[in-house]
């Protein structure tokens, strides 16, 4: 299940919410659900259709949309095994069956005349034991601005089991490093995940420099969306990259309670910082 909520511009003249098989900017990646509200005709509807190989098929439309120009909303998209259903502001609207393994849908773009206000996932969380599935089931907010790279944020209560540290972001066209840390009131900086682009590895940084690679495919590309989850347990923290598990770095309950800064740094934009 996804869940859109926001605001219809007084202006619109339609926005569209396409689940995608990728998210590179170019080729254009296939699109399984197109998702098209239009409201520049004299009854406004909703197209829905399945872009394959650069060509769209059959497209499909639904009239009665109740969508107001200039009021909020409630999208919820749900995911069952041949067809999508959605509902609008609580009533269900229309239902589209799947043109494209869903399997392979794994970015969600919006676009056009659209305020957004929040975005949100039901799914398995990747920590979870046995799980494989990709969006992660953390509802989380979407900035319509891009935050200050370095970035700093501070944990005053430190981290504790069952918190989990989400940033989003965009690697630049042409990277060369991506670091994230947690440092303590002291300023010791006892976790640092650090990408490099040289020689394409992931690793845990020891505050006196000695790297610990972790052993796993590299998923940062340049022009390409990202998300890094740190969950933190009783012994450390477990990271996930864009849904997938890849280990995790010990620190004791103490030294997790002490840390008072989040830091990153690098060859990425910055979307979302939340824990």
């Amino acid at each position: 299940m996804v869940m859109l909520q926001g605001v219809v511009p007084l202006c619109a003249r339609r926005f569209q919410v396409d689940f995608q098989c990728g998210c590179s900017l170019c080729p254009r990646p296939d699109i399984a659900i197109h998702f098209n509200p239009r409201f520049h005709t004299t009854k406004p509807h909703v197209i829905c259709n399945t872009l394959y190989y650069g060509q769209w098929q059959t497209e499909a439309r639904w009239p009665g949309l109740d969508l107001q120009k200039g009021a909020s909303f409630l999208i919820v998209f749900l995911f069952e095994n041949e067809e999508m259903k959605v509902s609008i502001n609580g009533k269900h609207f229309l239902h589209y069956r799947y043109r494209l393994p869903l399997s392979r849908v794994d970015t969600l773009g919006i676009y056009g005349d659209i305020l957004v206000k929040a975005v949100g996932f039901l799914n398995i969380n990747p920590f979870m034991e046995g799980s494989k599935e990709y969006p992660v089931g953390h509802p989380f907010l979407l900035y319509s601005h891009r935050l200050e790279v370095p970035c700093s944020r501070a944990l005053p209560q430190g981290l504790w089991p069952g918190q989990v540290i989400i940033v989003r972001g965009l690697i630049l066209q042409e990277p060369k490093d991506f670091t994230l840390s947690l440092r303590d009131e002291t300023a010791h900086v006892p976790v640092t995940l650090r990408v490099s682009f040289a020689d394409k590895t992931l690793a845990w940084v020891s505050p006196w420099g000695r790297k610990k690679l972790i052993s796993a495919p590299f998923l940062f590309y340049p022009q390409r969306f990202f998300e890094v989850l740190l969950l933190c347990q009783e012994g450390g923290l477990k990271l996930a990259l864009n849904g997938q598990r890849l280990g995790a770095t010990s620190l004791d309950q103490q030294a997790l309670e002490r840390l008072r800064e989040l830091r990153i740094s690098g060859s990425v934009q910055l979307y979302c910082v939340h824990y």
